[in-house]
């Protein structure tokens, strides 16, 4: 009779799936995930290879000051370094490190925003078409940000109130700001256009897109309705990178920035200008007025990219 074979135990989880499964427990998002094993990563090179429990303060000091004084990175690059280290001892390894509180945070320069003058704004918006002349138009019109443009959800766009809702924007707070009355029938249009989009994924067995973790388990249906849909879907579907299931995205974060940095030079604006630069235009004003963008909207719009 012959024995039973029995399976080597698996080992410990590694410590880099460690990080990341205290991550996803937490319901961090994936580009925090990414962000935060990849500084881990470069702790652990940077200090040869050795476990960060074999390191110290002086090691921790050592990486920062590498970055801050030979790879001169910004202060907020630093401090996102700095997150990471304090994520892996606090949280991963459990380790209580006094020590690690009192390594002080680069301060960001303060500096004194880019605004753009309504001419220029005009100028700005008229080379811009489609999808994107419109999420342009509402960073300078609604005053979101670029990430909270590009998560914004069907469901949190209000034509009745002319209101949207920013759903966990800066600070993790909801906040309901203005839409504009000149930007309501080309959103319309829009939406109507990524409504049939939907359909088409519905009827190809697709059709789901990312929610919140805490929402998906609690509505796993939700995933398919229209109303939790991105207003700016991207246009191909892509795997999810931690469930591994075939979703539409929202567009890449890279495809508005450099749209306007392009209309920008083409209007010869010599100054920085970015997707942030429409949002201190519109905090400038303390009611925005859109004057103008009808008329851009009328010769912009009908070119549909």
């Amino acid at each position: 009779m012959s024995e039973e074979h029995t399976p080597p135990s698996a080992g410990p989880p590694r410590l880099l799936d460690q990080v990341r499964d205290a991550i996803r427990r937490r319901h961090y998002s994936y580009r925090t995930e990414q962000s935060y094993v990849q500084w881990i990563k470069r702790f652990i090179w940077f200090s040869g290879k050795r476990h960060p429990r074999e390191l110290g303060a002086a090691e921790v000091t050592a990486f920062l000051s590498h970055l801050a004084s030979e790879r001169d990175v910004a202060a907020s690059t630093q401090n996102q370094a700095l997150s990471a280290l304090l994520f892996l001892y606090g949280q991963v390894l459990g380790v209580e490190l006094p020590w690690m509180k009192g390594i002080v945070r680069a301060k960001r320069p303060v500096r004194v925003p880019v605004v753009l003058t309504r001419d220029e704004v005009r100028a700005l918006l008229a080379r811009l078409e489609g999808t994107k002349w419109l999420m342009a138009a509402l960073l300078y019109g609604s005053g979101l940000r670029l990430r909270e443009c590009l998560k914004l959800r069907v469901k949190d766009v209000d034509f009745g109130y002319r209101q949207i809702t920013v759903r966990d924007g800066k600070g993790a707070k909801d906040r309901v700001t203005m839409l504009p009355a000149e930007l309501a029938e080309p959103l319309r249009a829009h939406l109507a256009r990524a409504k049939a989009l939907h359909e088409r994924d519905l009827a190809e067995g697709y059709g789901e897109v990312e929610l919140p973790a805490a929402l998906e388990r609690k509505y796993p249906n939700a995933v398919r309705e229209w109303g939790w849909q991105y207003v700016f879907p991207s246009r191909k579907l892509s795997a999810d990178p931690r469930s591994g299931a075939i979703r539409r995205h929202h567009l890449y974060d890279d495809v508005l920035p450099r749209a306007i940095s392009q209309a920008a030079r083409e209007a010869r604006i010599a100054k920085p200008v970015g997707s942030h630069t429409l949002r201190h235009y519109a905090e400038s004003r303390v009611m925005p007025s859109l004057v103008g963008i009808a008329l851009i909207y009328r010769g912009a719009w009908l070119r549909v990219a």
